[in-house]
């Protein structure tokens, strides 16, 4: 016997030893045997041992799907945990007739190898799940020549282990012993179809290999990698282009869809402006009346979207002493500061009332500006803005020249006669005591005040604690008699009555002067 035979036959001995060792837990023997077989070089194979898996058969729930159709069809298998994906695919062969080249099997987002077992994929208990993926002979290139040959050689398998490993009872009575077998048929299969070479994309998830204009994977759907490049030179084969013709008709319905959305859009927006009040589409609820505004009767405005009815917004406009209607909206976190635009106001008014409002506007803009003057012609509206150098003010309503100077007009008469005439005049005129007693009676019982900045009587007619001065604009408590804010106006807290600084009202009896 040579040298490599007896080396051989050392290697099957100890191999045994070996799994015996391992299967006892003598870690000694075991790491003895381990140390011999690796000094021999000859290649060994462990294997798990059947007995050490669950012995009962279980029911795997398999989805069998191709690429003609969309939905896979349910099938249950009975299988055991032991089982190796290369005899889970003999069985589909024997009892579905799918030949093993034309399956790959999908557990868990991944393929799996011929040598894996169902356990190491996790499949132990009835009801766990596979997915088959059928392929075609053509992808599979499995030939008919292929798969008779292979039938062949399964029979002879089979009548092999049947008849020459046969017990002998099985051989009959008088049989002494087994039949000695013939040397087991060498039999040629088909030589596997050589490995295709990868043209595509690999699945980061499931690892299978899609083609490299798929956009996501044929098996468990995931987007292609985004650093992937389709190769310039790779030519599409009919079933890419097909697929690229259909994403390409989608794509171009998507964007038709999306560009009449847009021209809808567009239609009507221009719809809506054509409108000077925009009404509320759906039942709202007033911020102001809290009470229940139906489609179509209030008012959405267009700077905020905010929606009321229109009772309250016309109120809003109507009590406003601003130039600016702001949205009346406001809680205790937030208050609007849009602004209502004049094509809403006027929707919202009379005739008479937006008349009024726009002469409430002139006199605001009058009142706010510094060198504004007011033509002294009773009841005539016209006001001008002088500068320093300019004396006189020809009022373009009333054609009566105002004098700056003297802040009067004194037709024929130059300043200093207009001057001592009216010193003369205010001795003696009755109604000029009778306007000045009746301020100061106003004044005595608390009807009137004067600005704590100009010092112009100011009165309060009704509502809050709060009220402006219309000539300096400065912002009072009726209360207290002060200023609301410091001598840096709006938000000065260094002065002033100091209304709601410290959660604390200013004044017992002040009705909320913020």
């Amino acid at each position: 016997m040579s040298v490599a035979e007896d080396s051989l036959k050392e290697a099957e001995e100890l191999a045994q030893l070996l799994g015996e060792a391992l299967s006892s837990g003598d870690r000694e023997k075991a790491h003895k045997c381990s140390e011999r077989l690796s000094d021999l070089g000859i290649p060994v194979s462990v294997k798990v041992s059947n007995l050490a898996y669950p012995q009962d058969a279980i029911k795997l729930k398999v989805g069998v799907g191709d690429s003609q159709s969309e939905n896979y069809i349910p099938v249950t298998v009975l299988v055991s945990v032991d089982m190796t994906i290369s005899e889970l695919k003999e069985k589909i062969n024997s009892d579905y007739g799918f030949h093993p080249y034309l399956q790959r099997w999908v557990i868990g987002k991944r393929l799996t190898k011929d040598d894996d077992t169902l356990y190491s994929h996790g499949i132990c208990k009835n009801g766990d799940q596979a997915y088959l993926y059928i392929q075609s002979c053509h992808a599979a290139k499995l030939t008919r020549q292929h798969h008779l040959q292979d039938q062949e050689h399964r029979l002879l398998d089979s009548i092999y282990e049947s008849v020459y490993l046969a017990e002998p009872q099985a051989l009959g009575g008088n049989a002494i012993e087994k039949l000695t077998p013939p040397p087991k048929p060498t039999v040629t299969r088909p030589p596997p179809p050589p490995p295709k070479p990868q043209v595509g994309w690999s699945c980061p998830e499931c690892t299978y290999v899609n083609k490299p204009t798929r956009p996501g994977c044929e098996m468990c759907g995931r987007e292609r990698p985004a650093e992937y490049q389709v190769p310039d030179v790779h030519q599409p084969d009919q079933e890419e282009i097909q697929r690229i013709k259909q994403e390409e008709m989608a794509n171009l319905q998507y964007h038709q869809v999306l560009h009449e959305e847009r021209q809808r859009n567009f239609q009507s927006l221009l719809e809506t402006d054509f409108h000077s009040l925009v009404p509320n589409t759906q039942e709202v609820l007033c911020p102001i009346c809290f009470n229940s505004v139906l489609p179509g009767e209030g008012a959405t405005l267009r700077e905020c979207l905010h929606c009321f009815c229109k009772e309250c917004l016309k109120g809003t406009i109507v009590t406003s002493m601003d130039a600016e209607v702001s949205c009346p909206y406001g809680d205790e976190n937030y208050s609007c500061d849009s602004k209502l635009q004049d094509r809403e106001i006027k929707s919202l008014l009379t005739p008479e009332e937006h008349q009024k409002f726009l002469e409430l506007r002139l006199s605001i803009a009058e009142t706010r500006s510094e060198n504004s003057f007011h033509c002294k012609t009773p009841d005539c509206a016209g006001w001008c803005i002088f500068e320093d150098e300019v004396n006189e003010f020809n009022c373009e309503l009333c054609s009566e020249t105002n004098c700056l100077l003297c802040k009067a007009i004194h037709k024929d008469m130059n300043c200093k006669e207009y001057q001592d005439d009216l010193r003369i005049r205010a001795e003696n005129d009755d109604a000029a005591k009778q306007t000045t007693q009746m301020l100061e009676g106003l004044l005595q019982s608390g009807e009137a005040m004067h600005c704590p900045k100009c010092k112009v009587i100011v009165q309060k007619k009704d509502g809050c604690d709060w009220i402006c001065c219309l000539m300096c604009k400065t912002e009072i408590c009726w209360v207290t008699k002060q200023a609301r804010w410091g001598p840096k106006g709006t938000g000065d807290t260094s002065g002033g009555c100091g209304c709601n600084f410290n959660v604390a009202r200013c004044h017992p009896n002040c009705q909320n002067c913020h």
